[in-house]
């Protein structure tokens, strides 16, 4: 199997931490030598603000509004993370990052150097009564508050679609738009089938 670089984008509660642990889980047990780094920075912005430190207090108050981290930790965020992990046999899938136009030009600088040729974006497209639902549905704390679904809802048209759009029309990767408004197991099929890994599945299931 290639080695994948895939990165899902998309609405709050679109299903892109789903896909990803789907997709993790397909090439865990297709591909078990290559590792897998897996990245999301929303997780790891969530574990750096229960650390004390001006930064991530100010981080803080900006997730319990609902609003959209700084670029720059982000891009700090996983930039860590690609020199911490990478080593070079690995699949790299990202879940909900980059939120932004710039973000998602500097990590453009960054697969070159790291010889990673034409990433995959799989854009899951879900309304935005879609993605309020499956917010209300999974409970966590920081979605609780309507005020606070609704800034994180706002954000995604004015920051995360126009880095949708870059990435539409970049050559440079192979770009799949997936209706999210499906059961988990049809959008994992469509989502195998956009990155050509089903007759991986059958080419291994034919060796065992």
């Amino acid at each position: 199997m290639e080695l994948q670089t895939v990165i899902f984008i998309g609405r709050s509660g679109a299903g892109k931490g789903v896909q990803s642990g789907l997709l993790q889980k397909f090439l865990g047990e297709y591909s078990p030598e290559n590792p897998i780094v897996y990245i999301e920075t929303g997780d790891h912005f969530r574990r750096h603000i229960k650390d004390s430190g001006y930064t991530w207090d100010l981080a803080g108050k900006i997730n319990e509004e609902g609003g959209r981290q700084p670029d720059f930790l982000a891009v700090w965020i996983w930039s860590h993370l690609f020199i911490e992990k990478i080593r070079g046999n690995e699949h790299l899938v990202f879940d909900g990052a980059p939120r932004s136009l710039i973000e998602s030009k500097i990590l453009d600088t960054a697969f070159p150097f790291y010889q990673r040729k034409n990433p995959t974006i799989i854009f899951l497209n879900v309304s935005e009564a879609w993605a309020t639902d499956r917010l209300r549905e999974r409970g966590r704390a920081d979605d609780m508050k309507d005020e606070v679904i609704w800034r994180r809802l706002a954000y995604f048209m004015k920051d995360v679609l126009p880095a949708v759009e870059f990435y539409r029309t970049n050559p440079a990767y192979h770009f799949f738009e997936i209706n999210g408004e499906q059961t988990p197991e049809k959008v994992s099929q469509d989502i195998l089938e956009c990155l050509n890994l089903q007759g991986s599945m059958k080419g291994s299931l034919s060796e065992a």
